[in-house]
């Protein structure tokens, strides 16, 4: 199986809540690598590569509602995983 590469742009309030910690957990539990960076129009920029189905979970718990924050819009988008990543962390 081919890892993947998830881009999903979170819009909403979702800076000083807590968010990229919240998304750093959930990625680490599901065994992915990547980062979660604040922008500075407010919106967070969350790249995760591993495996298609770990990289769903995450999406669908960023679209969950259990968020810290308030999530109004994800915005994604696929490609073949490019590599270089290591861990998951916080920007």
């Amino acid at each position: 199986m081919t890892d993947e590469r998830l881009t999903a742009w979170v819009h909403g309030q979702v800076q000083g809540v807590g968010f990229r910690w919240w998304t750093r957990s959930r990625a680490l539990e599901l065994g992915l690598l990547g980062h979660a960076t604040n922008h500075t129009d407010g919106r967070v920029l969350v790249i995760a590569e591993g495996p298609h189905e770990r990289l769903t979970a995450l999406l669908d718990l960023l679209r969950g509602g259990r968020t810290p924050g308030a999530v109004t819009l994800v915005v994604e988008s696929w490609e073949g995983a490019r590599g270089g990543l290591t861990g998951f962390v916080e920007r």
